[in-house]
């Protein structure tokens, strides 16, 4: 049977919304962490990364087999020894997102000579001796009474000490009998109790004992969680359990019936394009190697290339006194070249194809790039246990953490705030038309804004950013970037222009201005967007400043770069202006700046009576409504509009959500 290409991937498509269907009902893979335990014992990096590197591989293809794997790795300096473990109650999809969560949170132990983390969906633990058959550990067992959801008082208190005990024997019991694992439900109580798989039943016994006697001192909290060195135990009357077994019926659960019935439709459609799909992955996968393989020799021989060990040395061993901030690809550390100069490294451990895709875009984009209100790149190295850009080193923080840190060190002055929202435009309008190329950085927000000495606006990240050909009016791609600051046609319909970039500009001008944090999301006195839209309309618009300026700002300036943020946050892509349009307004005088006609996209009662899965759906139909309103207008009013696409959301509303978790 012969079809065509497009034809393969309507039919991708379709399994996977039938597929997300029964994921998005079904779907929990538990990733909060619920206790990461670091010991002090610590070794030099060069001597236990690479070691690490190789562990966590063969730990990674057991679990991916088995939902549980332990192995050990020796070396002339050092042996490491790992163990992963997922709840038996975790699909083996879920199991694989947790064991990803872990194995990107656990390296924080590093170098330190031993680590274990402890998700509310797995388990993950290194160390330089055997403990595969540990059941208990005095000093670094421990519980976690969690208060996220209250403490029981009066009768409630009464039957959750009764049930909640009596529910975490019963486990404990069935735990040992059953293979080392137990989940239930007594009384509108819930519990899980889960042994290490290579502890013997003896060891489960034990350390489920011990976990017992322990958890229960944490009564009266609704929720707790018993975190020993064989084996993890939790009650809580909130309900976490993927499959409880108090609540079987005996029969087959819509669920899974739904599963099948999808799963049998979905496989002939799978087994047709299973080997279109395959032929091109690995064509795709060879041309990456290939490619990566020149790059990696290019940059290898170039100026650009950094060694290693000299990293290593200048940032202490990534000694953790030496982080400055978390961008959004790594940690970025502060360090001292021999020569005396100051640098900022970017670090990132697990070179997964996206992040290797990311590290060169960023590379290749900005490295010829100079602009005083961009981030230098000075270099990069790829030739030790993990990939390194290096920057100049920009002496103060982000700009977030000036105007949103609880413990503000310095208020912006009006002066300072005017000064770097001109500096922000200008590095825009750079990356827009200033170099040879057209660069969209598709993720400009506060916390991607650096400040130097003399609190000059410095544009970092660029690991999301995209070349755009002179000849193209705009790009269709995968959305990416932060709820908030994405402007309507892109959240929906993944199209891509500068005026992408305008938005985001024109939301934290906003920020800057009010002092106030742009959410998608807001429940009391509506989102910055429409406050700021509704004082435009009733002459207050200067009531919107932050009122740690205690009125000391030129009205007049400040109604003018009100205004401009007004019109780059308008909904139709035709009447935001360009960015060098936005810089004449912000430092011309006797500029004529355009009225401001269409309200922001946002909805201000988002989650009014509901959750922020329904809200991100309402976030997305208002977004389709305005785009569609703004359309109707640029037809009446003679302006041109994007080119309309057919294609409908990039991403679904499961991606949105873990956007916005990203972004709290």
């Amino acid at each position: 049977m012969n079809l065509s290409r497009s034809n393969f991937l309507l039919l991708n498509w379709i399994v996977i919304l039938l597929l997300n269907f029964v994921l998005i009902c079904e779907a929990d893979p538990r990733i909060s962490e619920a206790g990461l335990i670091c010991g002090t014992n610590r070794t030099t990096p060069a001597i236990i990364i690479p070691q690490f590197v190789r562990l966590m591989e063969v730990v990674s293809q057991r679990v991916t087999d088995n939902n549980w794997g332990n192995h050990h790795v020796n070396s002339t300096n050092i042996s490491i020894y790992a163990l992963a473990n997922c709840y038996q109650d975790l699909p083996h999809q879920d199991c694989l997102l947790c064991y990803a969560a872990s194995r990107t949170r656990l390296p924080r132990c590093l170098p330190g000579k031993s680590g274990r983390i402890y998700l509310d969906g797995c388990f993950l633990r290194y160390d330089h001796y055997n403990f595969f058959n540990e059941t208990t550990d005095s000093a670094e067992d421990r519980v976690n009474c969690s208060s996220s959801i209250g403490v029981a008082t009066g009768q409630e208190l009464t039957t959750l000490n009764a049930s909640a005990g009596n529910l975490i024997d019963e486990l404990t019991k069935t735990a040992v009998a059953n293979g080392g694992y137990a989940a239930a439900n007594l009384n509108g109580v819930y519990g899980l109790a889960q042994c290490w798989k290579s502890v013997s039943t003896s060891g489960c016994k034990k350390c489920l004992d011990k976990a017992s006697r322990d958890i229960k001192g944490c009564f009266p909290n609704r929720d707790a969680r018993a975190l020993i060195a064989g084996c993890y135990l939790r009650y809580s009357t909130q309900n976490f359990l993927n499959n409880p077994s108090g609540n079987s019926s005996g029969g087959v659960s819509k669920g899974v019936i739904v599963a099948i019935v999808l799963g049998v439709t979905a496989f002939t459609m799978l087994a047709l394009s299973a080997a279109y799909t395959a032929r091109k992955r690995s064509l795709r996968q060879k041309r990456a190697r290939i490619n990566l393989g020149k790059i990696s020799n290019s940059y290898n021989k170039s100026s650009l290339n950094f060694k290693y060990e000299n990293l290593e040395k200048a940032t202490n061993y990534f000694d953790p006194s030496t982080k400055v901030g978390q961008g959004g690809n790594g940690s970025v550390y502060k360090g001292t070249l021999p020569n005396g100069n100051i640098i900022a490294v970017k670090r990132l451990f697990f070179n997964t194809r996206q992040w290797v895709d990311d590290f060169f875009n960023e590379v290749n984009l900005i490295h010829g790039i100079e602009h005083k209100n961009l981030v230098k790149l000075l270099g990069c190295s790829i030739e030790g246990p993990e990939s390194l850009l290096v920057y100049e080193f920009v002496t103060n923080k982000s700009l977030d953490q000036y105007l949103f840190d609880k413990d503000k060190v310095k208020i912006l002055s009006w002066e300072e705030r005017f000064r770097i929202i001109v500096g922000t435009a200008q590095g825009i309008d750079f990356l827009h038309g200033g170099s040879e190329i057209r660069i969209i950085h598709r993720d400009i927000k506060s916390s991607n804004v650096l400040l130097d000495e003399n609190l000059e606006a410095k544009i970092a990240d660029f690991g999301l950013a995209r070349c755009f050909g002179a000849d193209k009016t705009h790009l269709s791609t995968g959305i990416a970037g932060t709820l908030g600051y994405m402007a309507p046609e892109y959240l929906v319909k993944g199209q891509l222009t500068e005026k992408v970039d305008v938005y985001s500009f024109g939301v934290l001008v906003l920020e800057i201005v009010s002092g106030r944090k742009s959410i998608a999301f807001a429940e009391d006195s509506g989102s910055l967007l429409q406050t700021v839209w509704k004082r435009y309309t009733t002459n207050q618009v200067t009531e919107a400043l932050d009122p740690l300026l205690k009125g000391d700002f030129p009205p007049e300036e400040a109604s003018k770069v009100l205004k401009v943020g007004l019109l780059c946050t308008q909904a139709s892509v035709a009447l935001r202006p360009s960015m060098s349009e936005v810089v004449q307004m912000l430092t011309c005088e006797g500029y004529q700046i355009p009225e401001p006609c269409q309200p922001p996209f946002l909805n201000s009662n988002l989650l009014a009576g509901g959750s922020i899965k329904s809200s991100i759906r309402s976030l997305v139909s208002n977004a389709l409504y305005k785009l569609d309103e703004s359309s109707s207008y640029a037809t009446t009013t003679g302006s041109s509009s994007m080119q309309s696409s057919s294609t409908g959301p990039h991403k679904s509303d499961e991606f949105l959500l873990k956007e916005s978790e990203n972004r709290k």
